[in-house]
């Protein structure tokens, strides 16, 4: 079967505990008035075998992870919208777990994990929807080499993710932009084995996303480029897991509860600012030096998690 690339509007409420909005409600992830529906994660393969990926586009928020030789890997979290595939849907890292906490208790797509690492996810609170859970979800895309050849369907996903819960608040602030800014229209983050760029698209109105010198387009007709109206480069500390990979390296944990810098990027400006997520149960908020809160451009946000300088 081949890779649609069609979006859909979000379906498979019947999946969370709580029941639906009855009407538009703002989003706690883009501060968009629409459809809310169960948060839902996928973990997203970007190396070059597994380009163009699928179903990015809906997303409300991508998370770039770094993970084992200075590669990265995305974490897309669905509750707007929903695409029609998603995928590569690659494997779990221990510190997702963290990062997922401050979503309630969301579905979780992946597929593969360290084998002692396994019982943690199915411990964790969330609702764990590998192809061993939820085989009838998966397909193997035609075109793919394994392991870049596993894709899913979302509203399989969710219907069988009973006991998903709606997006609660996550910390996240939407508005008029800090006073302090400075004028940019391009960024460049670079990891040892991966470089994104952002490019501000005034005509768009969204920061277009490159990965190692060309366009990170979506998958399937159009191929569009994919971006974002707002970008944060995070600053964390990464740090070894307890986990290995096949290989027998060491997998990085990404810690995303602490403090630290964060550049934020928006209307085609940058604007310095500091993130706080004190714990694992709740959001991050993210301040300027003056402490007020450093407001998002309502839409969409890609969040690249990038090691602090030591």
């Amino acid at each position: 079967m081949t890779v649609g690339s069609a979006l859909t509007a979000c379906s498979g409420q019947e999946a969370a505990e709580e029941p639906a909005p009855s009407g538009p409600v703002e989003s706690p992830l883009t501060g968009m008035a629409g459809p809310v529906g169960p948060v839902l994660v996928v973990k997203i393969d970007n190396v070059a075998a597994a380009r163009p990926q699928h179903g990015l586009g809906a997303a409300d928020l991508v998370y770039v992870e770094p993970v084992e030789g200075g590669l990265t890997r995305l974490a897309a979290v669905f509750s707007s919208r929903l695409p029609e595939t998603v995928g590569p849907v690659r494997s779990a890292r221990e510190s997702d777990l963290e990062l997922l906490r401050q979503f309630g208790t969301p579905a979780f797509a992946y597929s593969g994990a360290a084998p002692p690492l396994v019982p943690v996810i199915e411990g964790a609170r969330l609702v764990p929807l590998s192809p061993r859970q939820a085989p009838s979800a998966y397909f193997a895309a035609t075109g793919r080499r394994p392991p870049h050849s596993t894709f899913a369907r979302p509203d399989k996903l969710l219907e069988q993710a009973g006991g998903a819960t709606l997006p609660p608040e996550v910390g996240f602030r939407f508005g008029d932009p800090p006073q302090s800014r400075t004028q940019t229209t391009h960024e460049t983050v670079t990891y040892p084995a991966a470089r994104y760029t952002f490019d501000w698209s005034a005509a768009d109105g969204r920061w277009l996303i490159g990965l190692d010198g060309g366009p990170l387009v979506e998958g399937g007709e159009g191929g569009e480029q994919l971006g974002a109206p707002t970008v944060v480069v995070q600053s964390v500390v990464v740090r070894p897991s307890r986990f290995t990979d096949v290989l027998g390296s060491v997998t990085p944990y990404v810690e995303t509860v602490g403090a630290g810098a964060a550049l934020v990027l928006r209307d085609g400006a940058s604007y310095d600012c500091r993130w706080s997520r004190p714990s694992a149960d709740g959001g991050t908020s993210f301040t300027t030096a003056g402490g007020q809160p450093c407001h998002f451009a309502r839409g969409p946000v890609w969040l690249v998690l990038v090691p602090a300088a030591t």
